[in-house]
């Protein structure tokens, strides 16, 4: 974590001043926030994979698709984040890198999967979503778009499933021709409007 960020957010934290505290809040976007559009991807199945095979069997599974992953999202313009156990968090400039980076990935393993048994076979839920986040160093990134993109690639995609909130596909050119599903989520008692990619 950035130093000076670590300070202000520990100084945000004693200010007992309702105003000092939007004032420091409003220097920390400033400073550290951008609009970014945020890519998280589940590695499906890790439970029963585990359980079925063993961690082993799973890690390498991880491996593999952070070897598949992080050089097709580079070459798109994305930048990773951070790997973290079974799941990839990236960023982009814009949703449409973002989906069509989604779109290559899914195929991309797909591919592979046809040279592994089926226990090797790598499966995929993508969340996308775009909006402010707080880029504070080091392998992290916060915002609510790193959590509602979290929830929908963790939680409420299925394999092979890219799920986007609406505002980040409004942010898609028409020009993409990209077909989608308009879903509606809930997810913490909170309504999420999105839609799941056709490819």
């Amino acid at each position: 974590m950035d130093k000076r960020f670590e300070e202000m957010l520990l100084n945000y934290a004693v200010e007992k001043d309702a105003g000092a505290r939007r004032a420091i809040e409003a220097q920390l976007w400033r400073e550290f926030g951008a609009v970014k559009t945020v890519f998280v991807m589940d590695l499906s199945g890790f439970s029963l994979l585990t359980q079925k095979y063993g961690i082993v069997h799973y890690l390498s599974m991880v491996r593999r698709m952070q070897l598949i992953a992080q050089p097709l999202i580079e070459k798109a313009g994305g930048r990773v984040v951070k790997f973290e156990a079974d799941n990839c968090f990236a960023m982009f400039d814009d949703p449409l890198s973002a989906v069509q980076t989604a779109i290559t990935l899914n195929q991309a393993f797909d591919e592979i999967n046809v040279y592994t048994a089926e226990q090797f076979d790598i499966r995929v839920a993508i969340g996308i979503d775009h909006g402010d986040v707080l880029l504070i160093g080091g392998p992290d990134y916060f915002g609510d778009s790193v959590n509602t993109a979290s929830k929908l690639g963790e939680d409420k995609a299925r394999p092979g499933e890219i799920l986007i909130t609406e505002r980040a596909r409004e942010q898609l050119p028409s020009s993409a021709g990209l077909q989608a599903e308009p879903i509606q989520l809930e997810i913490s008692g909170i309504i999420i409007p999105a839609v799941s990619i056709r490819y």
